[in-house]
């Protein structure tokens, strides 16, 4: 019989252990004593624009800074309206090169892939915007030309890629923002799907399976709360990015309107644009719309969160 030896926590080691977990545990309170102050004293700063506005703030789409007047309805329009068009264009594009690089590409083409991914996820903004409005603008205007063109007549689609195309629109916005968070939700998502096991990947390959059906089958399934963790921190970016929407947005206020071509605004944006420039009432009004950002990101991670937990209980095989 073996003898064994029981470990005593009491000591040493097990002070280092109590000191970490209290450590981790300040941190953690830290940083949510920290988000409470922000809250608090943002919240408190847009009283007066409250005080005058009521719920018009959020009701109403005329924004007209010497009349005293603020209504931020076409800003939340256009953040939304942009970050949805980014997600549209960048969530098949990111995912489909996150399976190229997982499943389908060799070492050699793998690697070089990586090194880009990695260095376009930290290219400043700005960088981004500039070429957005400098040289992506003008030729992209006679594209939606075409497709201007194309839909004509077509009800739906009308509505969307009617009007009169501009360069600097909705729909520029919201691809210099699918051009930003792509590289982001590409690299989360290549760390998730490299989780599958590969015992499950070998399960499908041994039944008959393709690799288009592996991939439905085993890889899917394993990384599908991973996947919607990563397009929610990509909607998050696309909300709140602030210079290259300003440049090439249009920054066309009391715009409310489902033409993916016409001139907006959003809230970042209005922001970066006005606030030199402002009194104290409009500034109140502008960290009101900063305070409305920021509810709406709270929302969108809580929701991604609950998503994502769901999706692990079905996982697990739990209703």
């Amino acid at each position: 019989m073996v003898a064994t030896r029981e470990i005593d926590l009491s000591g040493t080691g097990g002070r280092g252990d109590r000191t970490f977990r209290w450590l981790v545990i300040g941190a953690a309170a830290l940083v949510l004593v920290i988000l409470g102050l922000v809250a608090v004293t943002m919240t408190g700063r847009m009283g007066p624009v409250f005080d005058r506005m009521g719920l018009d703030f959020f009701t109403s789409k005329r924004w007209s800074p010497a009349d005293r007047f603020f209504g931020a309805l076409p800003f939340l329009w256009g953040t939304l309206y942009t970050a949805l068009i980014a997600l549209v264009l960048a969530v098949p594009v990111s995912f489909g090169v996150a399976l190229f690089v997982t499943q389908v590409a060799t070492p050699r083409i793998r690697k070089p892939m990586i090194y880009v991914l990695d260095m376009l996820a930290v290219v400043p903004s700005v960088v981004f915007g500039l070429w957005g409005v400098l040289v992506l603008a003008g030729p992209i205007q006679h594209a939606y030309e075409h497709i201007h063109d194309a839909v004509d007549g077509i009800p739906i689609l009308q509505s969307i890629f009617g009007g009169t195309p501009q360069g600097r629109s909705f729909m520029t916005a919201g691809v210099i923002l699918a051009i930003m968070i792509t590289p982001i939700i590409t690299s989360l998502a290549r760390e998730v799907i490299e989780t599958t096991p590969p015992s499950d990947k070998e399960a499908a390959y041994a039944l008959g399976a393709t690799r288009w059906e592996m991939i439905g089958a085993a890889v899917w399934p394993h990384s599908k709360a991973g996947l919607v963790g990563a397009t929610m921190l990509g909607l998050g970016r696309a909300m709140g990015e602030t210079i290259a929407a300003a440049l090439v947005i249009g920054a066309s206020n009391g715009q409310v309107t489902l033409n993916a071509f016409a001139p907006g605004n959003s809230m970042p944006a209005v922001i970066a644009n006005e606030w030199g420039e402002a009194d104290d009432l409009h500034k109140s009004a502008m960290i009101g719309l900063a305070v409305t950002l920021f509810v709406i990101t709270i929302v969108v991670n809580l929701v991604a969160s609950a998503i994502v937990q769901r999706s692990m209980q079905r996982g697990r095989g739990k209703p």
